[in-house]
């Protein structure tokens, strides 16, 4: 596929909304995407999941490694691609001073040893603050593994860029929107008297924030 499909192919696959939700990393937004559906059709992601491949082939992967859930089955169909390892991260509470990302991810112990020393590649579905990608990242420095790229399906907003440059990691995509976050403190459409919605339960993350700590 050219450019141009792969960024229409990469769109259909989501359904959007538009409000004001709360978000993985503690950050308020005003687009939502319901992730779940992304593979629903498995087929119409292994295209994607290909080009993926074809972007990180010349790093020399030994593993690739995607963050529960959906990051994780494209990261898996990644792997299929290059014919490599793979390997995933899980999602945790990790409460946070500030309030912001409360969820850390931790690869399992029976994957760890498997990473020491090795080449990976660390595949997502969609970045947007980066909470999966950032923890997972981490993670996977502890477990010795050498970071080569970080790969995503879509990427919202510049904040995902700000990571990999400042860590000096490969940063590819098939696809890039803009989009805002803010800070709830600093949130206008808190401050605007919209109701916020907590999807997935992010509120429950954040409770468990050390006491005093911003929400």
């Amino acid at each position: 596929m050219e450019t141009r499909d792969l960024r229409t192919a990469v769109l259909e696959l989501f359904s959007t909304r538009s409000g004001h939700f709360l978000l993985e990393s503690g950050h308020h937004g005003e687009l939502w995407l319901d992730l779940e559906l992304l593979c629903n059709r498995p087929r119409a992601v292994e295209p994607l999941a290909a080009a993926i491949a074809e972007k990180i082939s010349e790093l020399g992967v030994e593993i690739v490694c995607g963050p529960l859930i959906e990051g994780a089955f494209v990261g898996l169909m990644v792997a299929a691609q290059l014919g490599c390892a793979f390997a995933y991260s899980e999602r945790l509470a990790q409460p946070s001073a500030d309030g912001l990302f409360p969820a850390g991810y931790r690869i399992p112990g029976s994957l760890r040893r498997t990473l020491q020393g090795k080449r990976v590649a660390l595949v997502n579905d969609v970045t947007n603050a980066g909470s999966a990608v950032k923890a997972t990242f981490a993670d996977l420095q502890s477990c010795g593994a050498e970071v080569v790229a970080i790969a995503s399906l879509l990427i919202l907003g510049d904040s995902a860029a700000q990571f990999a440059e400042s860590n000096r990691v490969p940063l590819l995509s098939l696809a890039t929107l803009p989009n805002r976050l803010w800070m709830p403190e600093s949130c206008p459409l808190c401050a605007s008297g919209m109701a916020l919605e907590d999807i997935e339960g992010f509120a429950t993350l954040l409770a468990k924030a050390p006491s005093g700590s911003s929400k």
